[in-house]
């Protein structure tokens, strides 16, 4: 049995809204979680500012994206009862562990991250330190609060096999000073990633070869959570299709990646497999199947946006909310920074 009590933690970036794909690659999922697991979820401030201030707008923007954020969270579902919802740069030992797995981490670690290369481009050298370094902040705002387990989406699957590392390399380092200070064979736990949920990728309406981004130029690409219902249904009907209609089995929408995209979103939606859409929608035309994704994208989107709306109108609750988190969830990490300066040997008070 695991000496690590199970523990869920997940978190987003405050940049731009939330989407389609967040929610059904990873919202749902957190909410069927926060049922049956100790649940925190992290609106990831810290990782936000990674690429400078004309990526993120400044210090007005990133308050509002905060809070909108949080909003959008406990509009889709998540309780703060049942969670501990919380914006990381309230929980100052995120960033002190994260210099400690700076120690622990390799050079040539971080130089295998994909992320930092599609993301820095042709120019890294004018990227920031921050945005090379952030899958080590990632892995402290993971072991800070020793979670067991994290649902990812299979982009973010990398940096979690950057933190298994840091964990491993930690514990191999400090072992005899971890077992001394009772700790067993292990101070933090080897995280499990969670790579599940309705539709782990959603992709764009407009190029169903890319994935559903917040930095997509073209608002057409996604549907964001504070859509409006008649937004909602224009994006559908206008989404990328082919010239052929709808299959009547899976196989049939391979190799055609926005008719796949279509379909799933629908699955996933309804809470269907997708051989049970084909077997209701198989050869019919993409029109047909564009009115009734719209329905049921309305009748299940819609509602968040109004949430949001109604929470964002009482600013004073939504940051009760993350006060609330921040105060629960440092009860947690601040102990176990303690016992990392103990295990490493810094004098403590």
């Amino acid at each position: 049995m695991s000496q690590f009590t199970p523990r869920v933690l997940s978190g987003m970036q405050p940049t731009g809204n939330l989407h389609l794909g967040n929610y059904l690659g990873a919202m749902l999922n957190w909410i069927r979680m926060q049922e049956t697991h100790e649940t925190l979820y992290c609106v990831v401030d810290l990782h936000a500012i990674t690429q400078g201030v004309t990526v993120w707008g400044g210090p007005t923007v990133l308050r509002k994206a905060i809070l909108d954020v949080t909003a959008a969270y406990i509009a889709c579902g998540l309780d703060p009862k049942k969670s501990i919802i919380f914006n990381q740069s309230q929980v100052a030992e995120h960033a002190e562990l994260a210099w400690v797995f700076n120690c622990v981490a390799r050079l040539g670690w971080l130089d295998r991250m994909t992320q930092f290369k599609e993301k820095a481009g042709k120019d890294k050298e004018r990227a920031s330190v921050g945005l090379y370094d952030y899958p080590v902040l990632m892995a402290a705002d993971i072991l800070i609060y020793k979670a067991t387990h994290v649902p990812v989406g299979e982009d973010q699957k990398q940096h979690l096999e950057l933190t298994r590392d840091i964990a491993q390399k930690f514990n191999l380092d400090f072992a005899e000073s971890i077992a001394a200070q009772g700790h067993g064979e292990a101070f933090f736990p080897i995280t499990d990633p969670v790579i599940q949920g309705p539709a782990t990728r959603v992709m764009s309406l407009r190029d169903g070869t890319k994935k559903m981004s917040k930095s997509d130029p073209s608002d057409l690409s996604r549907i964001n959570l504070t859509d409006s219902a008649d937004d909602i249904a224009r994006k559908i009907r206008k989404a990328k299709t082919d010239a052929d209609g709808i299959p009547s089995a899976a196989g049939g929408l391979k190799g055609r990646p926005e008719a796949e995209n279509l379909v799933g979103i629908y699955a996933a939606l309804a809470g269907q497999g997708v051989e049970q859409v084909l077997a209701e929608y198989g050869g019919g035309q993409f029109s047909a199947f564009k009115n009734a994704l719209a329905e049921l994208a309305v009748l299940k989107l819609a509602p968040i946006a109004g949430e949001m709306n109604r929470l964002l109108a009482d600013p004073g609750y939504v940051e009760a909310v993350l006060k609330d988190g921040s105060d629960r969830a440092r009860a947690i990490a601040q102990p176990v920074m303690r016992e990392v300066r103990k295990i490493m040997g810094f004098v403590v008070s």
